[in-house]
């Protein structure tokens, strides 16, 4: 399984969000990581993409407009992907991926 953190602004715009908005991210999340642990590409539906004005920073969209910001993080547990949770919210989130 991948370990993660979140930068102190992801958890600012987390508290910020509904808690349907909450409850869409957590869906999106569980897929992430389940093709995370499985080895394999990210499933269409995250419309996973690079973020053009910061290399190595990443986009995951979900239903209802919603959008994260993450990065991949040094590891720390032997073998597992280390995530960096960025930035949570609608398209304003660009201005500092």
């Amino acid at each position: 399984m991948p370990t993660y953190e979140t930068l102190p602004r992801f958890a600012a715009d987390l508290h910020r969000l509904t808690p349907e908005q909450r409850r869409r991210f957590r869906r999106a999340v569980a897929a992430f990581v389940e093709d995370l642990h499985a080895g394999r590409t990210f499933r269409p539906g995250l419309r996973i993409k690079g973020v053009r004005r910061a290399p190595g920073v990443y986009e995951l969209t979900w239903d209802g407009g919603g959008r994260a910001t993450w990065s991949y993080g040094p590891e720390i547990v032997r073998g597992a992907q280390h995530i960096v949770w960025r930035r949570i919210g609608g398209h304003d989130i660009f201005d500092v991926p």
